[in-house]
């Protein structure tokens, strides 16, 4: 039974080649997908070697910088600025300002205690009121002093009255009218006593010399004040004021450069506080004096328009120009290095990058400005972008700068 049944058995050959047939035929389709799929990888750029660029920045860049000749650094500076203080030493009674505080001129900023000379003034007052009224007092005697005497004058020449009447009549004439002059000068005398108290009491008070703004307060209520500062603890100023209509900016030039600046040239002021504003300025002043340790001199520009935002003591930028600045110059233009333009297709284009790839981005560009290029369309200020190789670059590619 058992040889019988081994017999029984067959070997099916035709089987086996189907199945590797079969199986031939998925490895290939495999094979040719896999294939695609990594072309259209490569060709995408996911496969593609990062190409290692060059990146810089659209910047903004203002009209003036294609005719600047010349850029110097300085500060903002008032002209007119005093610290002031008191004439005479006292205790600072009461303080109407403080740091801000826009005063005119003559306006009272400070008091220092003063009773002591309003009672002097009131003093001088009581005595020039006394004074006023002894000469009203003398004028009365002169008036009746006069007519005695002129009666006792015709009475003698009619033989009626003595010779000694007459005189006395007419001594009592002479000190009279002698009495009106004393009343007078005593009158002047009280006069210029009360001017002289006035003043002093006048210099208990601290007035603004000119119509300025308060830039510091150095002393409080309480504190001795003193014009010299002699003392440990007494403050000569009080506040220190500056005309802000005075404000200069004051630029160090080198004197290799000096042949550039003259005076009325035009000039465009950038402060650091205000980096987006530009102004306008006019050369004033070249001081007529070098600094040998810097080897420079001393250059005054002039706020054509001054700006409330514009305070004493700013850090500030002045590019001297060849020539003014012309209407629709002011505003910035969008730039670029010119060598990151490209043009594919008759369009110009630009490579900005996102994050690890670009992205070819079309632009619009205008007129040149000194070393840039401007773009009026497509880019903003603070996009970055591909400079070189731009060869190497399409929409998409993937890259890492040269700082990796």
């Amino acid at each position: 039974m058992a040889n019988e049944d081994l017999g029984k058995l067959k070997i099916d050959k035709g089987t086996p080649v189907r199945s590797g047939v079969r199986r031939g035929k998925r490895f290939w389709i495999t094979a040719a997908c896999v294939a695609a799929l990594l072309v259209a990888l490569f060709v995408s750029g996911v496969l593609s070697p990062a190409v290692t660029v060059e990146t810089g920045t659209v910047t903004q860049v203002y009209p003036s910088q294609a005719y600047t000749l010349l850029n110097a650094s300085g500060y903002v500076v008032a002209q007119r600025k005093a610290a002031v203080a008191a004439k005479i030493t006292g205790r600072l009674e009461w303080l109407g300002v403080e740091e801000g505080s826009r005063v005119k001129q003559g306006e009272i900023l400070a008091r220092l205690e003063n009773q002591d000379a309003a009672a002097s003034r009131d003093q001088a007052a009581a005595t020039l009121k006394t004074s006023r009224a002894s000469l009203e007092e003398a004028r009365a005697e002169l008036t009746d002093a006069t007519l005695s005497f002129e009666r006792q004058k015709k009475l003698l020449k009619e033989g009626i009255v003595a010779r000694a009447d007459y005189d006395a009549a007419e001594a009592r004439y002479l000190r009279a009218r002698a009495a009106v002059s004393g009343a007078k000068s005593s009158i002047a005398a009280s006069e210029a006593a009360l001017r002289g108290a006035e003043v002093n009491l006048e210099y208990s008070f601290i007035r603004a010399p000119f119509d300025a703004v308060v830039l510091t307060k150095n002393a409080d209520i309480g504190d001795i004040v003193t014009p010299v500062g002699a003392s440990a603890n007494a403050k000569a100023a009080v506040v220190t004021i500056a005309d802000l209509a005075s404000l200069l900016v004051e630029a160090d030039v080198s004197e290799s450069n000096l042949e550039t600046v003259r005076v009325g040239q035009p000039c465009e002021i950038q402060l650091d506080a205000l980096p987006e504003a530009r102004f306008r300025g006019r050369v004033h002043m070249v001081v007529p004096t070098a600094d040998r340790s810097k080897a420079t001199v001393l250059v005054k520009v002039r706020f054509e328009k001054l700006d409330p935002r514009v305070l004493p003591e700013m850090s500030a930028k002045v590019a001297f120009l060849q020539r003014p600045v012309a209407p629709g110059e002011e505003k910035p233009r969008t730039a670029v290095n010119p060598a990151a333009v490209v043009e594919r297709e008759g369009r110009k284009a630009l490579f900005l990058v996102k994050g690890d790839r670009v992205a070819e981005t079309p632009v619009t560009v205008g007129a040149k400005f000194g070393d840039m290029l401007e773009i009026t369309s497509g880019a903003k200020p603070g996009d970055r972008i591909a400079l070189k190789p731009l060869d190497k670059l399409k929409d998409g590619a993937k890259i890492k700068t040269a700082e990796k």
